[in-house]
């Protein structure tokens, strides 16, 4: 079992930064990929950007390539994004989520996740 627990989140101007935090704890935290997903009121879940532990590869959406960055902490218990130049477009509740898979594709489909955290608010104004 994993535990998934977001921070970080809050309102910001666009064009400013933003980091959030997903600090994860439970079984074999160093086999488990972890993604970051967001979702706007009235809209679908979608794919923001992931990382592959094993093979420390970074997965990242068309709309936020060269914006955010997917990173973690050396002991593996704890993963970020940065947000950087932050349109109001991004705005949404943010969420990671943690899977044993792995793949191009993988990653980024939400089916492949089998555990989430309870996400954190993220508001960019215009």
């Amino acid at each position: 079992q994993v535990q998934l627990v977001e921070s970080g989140g809050g309102l910001v101007q666009e064009g400013g930064s933003l980091k959030l935090s997903c600090a994860a704890s439970g079984r074999t935290i160093s086999s488990v990929g972890m993604g970051w997903f967001h979702q706007a009121p009235g809209k679908d879940r979608d794919f923001v950007e992931a990382i592959n532990w094993t093979g420390v590869k970074n997965y990242t959406a068309d709309r936020v390539k060269g914006r955010f960055t997917i990173s973690r902490a050396n002991a593996k218990t704890t993963v970020y994004l940065q947000m950087n130049s932050l349109k109001p477009e991004d705005t949404a509740v943010y969420y990671c989520a943690a899977t044993s898979g792995g793949g191009p594709f993988y990653y980024r489909a939400i089916t492949s996740y089998s555990y989430w955290g309870q996400g954190t608010q993220v508001t960019v104004s215009s």
